[in-house]
């Protein structure tokens, strides 16, 4: 990357690190329990909620507890379960649709990031009426405040539930983007560990993986601060202790309720001090050809902290230690390099490989111009790269790791 280019990222980065105690950053307020809920929706005066999930939470019966709730309360309940794994333009204009006709007034998001980001975009649209998804792309577009907003996840993972983002993809285009402003931040959530106790193997491993890439990419990045670091590090441990666990015992209550609490408090950390390249690989993977996000970072992850190199040891070494994988007495380097190893190990144990068999070698430019495009230069990454040099990630992903 040229000098000038390179001085322009920092600069920005900087100006956002400096401004951040001055931001309307705020985490949701925790709920304990659907009562608790519907209790504050009859505070609020809400009349009709939306619920926003998709079909397989709907089929297995997960928002039954919640909908004989809203309807013992004489509340109106109205349900759009087609969200997609990507959530599209379409999904949002469809729940849309459905909230308009039928006078919501509040919002409850139920699922994983996907049924989260459907929800907060149908909230954006609610409060810009007149604009569409693409006009709000990008940073703090969306000033409004948008109608009551309720997270409660089903995955241990994203943290979409404390975050100002809505990651979106164009149903014509296939372009993924993100929308990310404040308002967009739910107002509150709720963490019901019986949601993951179904949750199948590989949904368990990849949301767990993606909570982690989360907690490490906001570490390593140039614009922590004090409680984001401290977030990090809290869910980097709790992940390396309850994923397997949970993972091989789906049933392990406590488990599943820590990798809850992993993926809020990654969720906490970055939203203040963002992700990095894993996410921006990740996210032009997800919109060109459709592959799950968790999974996506889960491969990638390994391959872009080696790519770092010496400007992540020192941080990967503070995780490593604080997880308990290793004492004080290793190398920063040796330390950096067991850290990665042992995601490696934990993805192999859990069934996940090591490359993505969907790119396509001739779409690797593109792809990598878009990420560069994503990620320079908001993302305060611990080494900036061109989208030359993430062409390179891209060629390890596609051809894994003998």
């Amino acid at each position: 990357m040229n000098f000038f280019k390179k001085l322009y990222c920092r600069i920005y980065q900087t100006v956002f690190k400096l401004a951040l105690p001055f931001l309307p950053y705020r985490e949701p307020k925790l709920l304990k329990d659907y009562e608790n809920l519907v209790q504050l929706l009859i505070y609020k005066n809400k009349k009709n909620v939306l619920l926003v999930t998709d079909k397989s939470i709907k089929s297995l019966g997960l928002t039954n507890v919640l909908e004989q709730q809203i309807l013992k309360e004489n509340l109106g309940l109205f349900i759009y379960d087609k969200t997609v794994a990507n959530p599209t333009t379409d999904n949002v204009a469809e729940a849309l649709e459905m909230y308009n006709q039928n006078n919501c007034d509040c919002i409850i998001a139920f699922g994983g990031g996907s049924a989260m980001d459907c929800a907060k975009a149908v909230g954006a649209r609610v409060a810009y009426p007149n604009k569409t998804l693409n006009q709000m792309k990008g940073i703090l577009k969306v000033r409004k405040k948008l109608p009551l907003l309720i997270a409660i996840p089903t995955t241990a993972g994203t943290g979409s539930e404390t975050t100002l983002a809505a990651v979106i993809t164009d149903s014509k285009t296939r372009h993924k983007y993100a929308i990310n402003s404040f308002p967009l931040i739910p107002a509150y959530a709720l963490l019901d560990p019986n949601l993951t106790l179904g949750l199948p193997k590989n949904i368990t491993a990849t949301t767990g993986m993606d909570a982690l890439t989360h907690a490490i990419e906001a570490y390593i990045g140039r614009s922590t601060t004090k409680q984001t670091r401290d977030c990090a590090l809290r869910a980097t441990k709790l992940i390396f202790d309850n994923l397997e666990v949970a993972y091989n015992n789906g049933s392990n209550f406590k488990a599943r309720g820590e990798m809850l609490s992993a993926a809020y408090l990654a969720g906490v950390a970055f939203t203040k001090s963002y992700v990095g390249y894993v996410h921006a690989i990740a996210h032009s993977l997800g919109g060109k050809y459709n592959v799950a996000h968790g999974l996506a970072n889960a491969i990638i992850l390994p391959y872009m902290l080696r790519k770092y190199d010496k400007a992540v040891y020192k941080k990967l070494w503070e995780l490593g230690v604080y997880a308990g994988l290793f004492d004080k007495s290793v190398s920063h380097e040796m330390g950096a390099k067991l850290f990665i190893e042992k995601i490696e190990a934990m993805n192999e144990n859990m069934g996940i490989g090591t490359k993505i068999d969907e790119i396509q070698i001739e779409d690797i430019p593109s792809l990598a111009r878009t990420a560069e495009k994503e990620a320079n230069p908001l993302y305060p990454v611990p080494v900036l790269f061109t989208a030359n040099q993430l062409e390179e990630v891209y060629n390890e992903v596609k051809n894994g790791k003998d």
